[in-house]
């Protein structure tokens, strides 16, 4: 394993008890996220996600995903789970991260839906007022079920390699152990985020699968 794949970061998103929580930092998670919107099978209370937060050691970020929150929302999230990171997951503009980065001082994801050349040229708009990007994949219009992220699709990885953002970025969309490697050859990603991939179902993560791709992913 070469130096620079050794570094590979990865974020496992949608946790939801302790045994996962604590599963995913022994297997050496970088980021765990956790998920505040009312139509996911992973979300969880403002008030709950502080019991996690106690499970989680410094040297691991979190990430509180919100879609779209408003400042109240927000205010509960940050004093509950005290994260690392805001992912934002739905159509945030970026003067609403100048915003959020003014009102709460902390670093700031902006997820963007890619399926054609377009969708990552267009995320140049956040260059300025995004601490990081996360390129998942746009569901087609047929999925009505979508939600914002999770479904497990995955996007034409080679569409990074012919758009390779300056700033720091991460790969999601439909990852599993079985898949990461390659991901992250094709695409060149220094950092992956899984959630439907690590999962027995919808919103029930399995520790056995959080650790084999957290072991798939830093030993390609």
């Amino acid at each position: 394993m070469t130096d620079a794949l050794a570094q590979v970061r990865v974020k496992i998103c949608g946790l939801s008890t302790p045994e996962t929580v604590k599963a995913a930092v022994e297997a050496g998670a970088d980021y765990l996220g956790f998920v505040f919107f009312a139509k996911s099978p992973r979300n969880i209370p403002t008030l709950y996600a502080a019991e996690l937060a106690e499970l989680v050691p410094p040297h691991v970020l979190k990430v509180a995903l919100t879609v779209d929150a408003d400042d109240a929302t927000l205010d509960r999230i940050v004093a509950a789970l005290k994260p690392d990171m805001l992912q934002l997951h739905g159509s945030e503009s970026p003067e609403r991260l100048v915003e959020l980065k003014s009102r709460f001082g902390l670093t700031l994801m902006k997820a963007i839906a890619v399926s054609e050349p377009e969708d990552l040229t267009g995320s140049d708009i956040y260059r300025d007022t995004a601490d990081l990007l996360l390129f998942d994949a746009k569901p087609p219009k047929s999925m009505q079920s979508a939600l914002p992220g999770g479904n497990g699709l995955v996007f034409d990885w080679s569409l990074i390699a012919g758009h390779r953002p300056e700033m720091p970025w991460m790969l999601s969309g439909g990852l599993t152990a079985e898949n990461v490697g390659e991901a992250i050859r094709i695409s060149g990603a220094e950092a992956v985020d899984v959630s439907s991939g690590v999962e027995d179902a919808p919103g029930q993560k399995s520790p056995k699968l959080i650790a084999e791709f957290i072991r798939a992913a830093k030993s390609v």
